[in-house]
């Protein structure tokens, strides 16, 4: 974990002295890439364990429910924050 933070901060420290050079767009292609790669290779990683292929459709049901929960109860939370903070209505105090 450390290293992982450690990373994280050389990364950010780097990104604050390169800010002032014209290097999003090569960083920007370079993240679109490493996701890609990181994709394909869970997948490769999916496909070569058995267990996992062999319960597919048990694991693609459940993940399929997380899914739709998680999507309605973002939805949900999303309207209520929404109406609670951010409404135009004129007679709400914001100290309530």
């Amino acid at each position: 974990m450390l290293l992982f933070i450690s990373v994280l901060a050389i990364g950010i420290f780097l990104g604050y002295l390169m800010r002032k050079r014209k290097v999003q767009k090569k960083v920007d292609f370079l993240i679109t890439i490493s996701i890609y790669s990181l994709l394909f290779l869970i997948g490769v990683s999916v496909g070569s364990n058995e267990l996992i292929v062999n319960n597919l459709g048990k694991i693609g049901f459940n993940a399929f429910v997380l899914t739709i929960g998680a999507v309605a109860g973002t939805i949900l939370f999303s309207f209520i924050i929404g109406k609670k903070f951010f409404s135009d209505n004129k007679n709400t105090n914001v100290n309530d």
